[in-house]
């Protein structure tokens, strides 16, 4: 989702997107990925870099031996915002995109799909996504972009491909936060919901988190600020906005027992993906953050996934500029300290 780009498809208000011209012109989230009306494009078999994908995730399920990427669609079959998935052997040749969710006619939301990731967890795959409206929230700035009721939500599905289901007609988060790109992290057994605080709300954007029960179905308690996006070095302020963005959390225990969160902002060449580590190892931090971003060339939105003969990997999407936007994967390599790309 976000950080300072073009506006699109009528999104007044969406998360930052950085791009060339990003510190003029706000960037909205936009759909990741478009179809014809009155559906999404036919099932076809494509490599990674022909779609357009961005905000890409990736799961690896190994029962099925299957990598799953998780998009969104401006519209399913009914014409609704929608979630889809392309699946691969071999992360080169993908087939789809399969519908795995459709926005109901009666939901609470009915704008654009940001950012959908899927997660295995007790037996059941768990669907993070970002819902969107158009309808205004009670504090409004003058000269500013609209606040508007958005939000984090989880869904259910007994397998990768779904259908997935909402636990309610709401999003998981509380309603007078703009919220957005939650992730799962489980500390202890205890499951977890990282996420951001829109900057369109509180300016110089957060990460924070918020206990889940025990099967994912809601929030238990009230969420906690980890860091703000000014925290890090290199994190750049938009000129016309004055804000600082946080796009796109994602956690990685390090082999040296160091939590490491990647997450995504403006930087100095455009959309930058930084590292943040909690020594301690607790969600809770604190969170320490790395001076240089791990990548800076206009990508960003990155999660890392294993591939199944070990090696780990970051996908991300890059540049961060409609409609060229494109899915790109990289070896990594945890050092203990910190990640490296180990190619580029």
């Amino acid at each position: 989702m976000k950080l300072l780009r073009p506006v699109l498809c009528g999104m007044l208000a969406g998360a930052c997107a950085w791009t060339a011209r990003a510190q003029t012109t706000p960037p909205q989230s936009a759909p990741a990925q478009t179809a014809p009306a009155p559906g999404p494009p036919p099932v076809r078999t494509v490599k990674l870099a022909d779609p357009r994908f961005r905000d890409v995730f990736i799961l690896a399920d190994a029962p099925t031996q299957t990598y799953y990427l998780y998009n969104s669609a401006r519209r399913g079959p009914a014409g609704r915002p929608s979630v889809v998935a392309y699946k691969s052997r071999d992360l080169e040749n993908w087939e789809g995109p399969y519908v795995v969710f459709e926005t109901p006619a009666d939901f609470w939301a009915q704008r654009g799909i940001w950012a959908p990731e899927v997660h295995a967890y007790q037996g059941k795959y768990y669907l993070f996504t970002t819902f969107n409206t158009d309808d205004k929230l009670s504090e409004q700035w003058r000269n500013w972009l609209p606040r508007v009721k958005r939000g984090s939500q989880v869904l259910v599905a007994d397998a990768p491909p779904g259908p997935f289901q909402p636990f309610q007609n709401r999003a998981h988060l509380p309603a007078d936060m703009m919220t957005l790109d939650g992730t799962l992290w489980i500390e202890d057994g205890v499951p977890y919901m990282v996420f951001c605080h829109e900057w369109v709300q509180i300016k110089d954007g957060t990460v924070e988190f918020i206990r889940l029960k025990d099967d994912l179905s809601d929030i238990v308690g009230e969420p906690t600020r980890l860091f703000d996006g000014s925290d890090a070095p290199w994190s750049v302020k938009s000129k016309q906005w004055g804000c600082h963005v946080t796009d796109g959390p994602y956690l990685f225990r390090s082999k040296s027992g160091k939590l490491f969160m990647i997450w995504s902002s403006g930087g100095a060449h455009g959309y930058t993906t930084g590292i943040a580590v909690s020594p301690s190892g607790k969600l809770a931090g604190p969170w320490e953050q790395k001076t240089e971003p791990i990548f800076g060339a206009d990508g960003g939105h990155g999660m890392i996934f294993q591939r199944f003969d070990g090696q780990l990997m970051l996908v991300l999407h890059q540049p961060n500029d409609f409609p060229r936007e494109r899915a790109r994967l990289f070896e990594l390599e945890d050092t203990g300290d910190t990640l490296v790309l180990k190619s580029k």
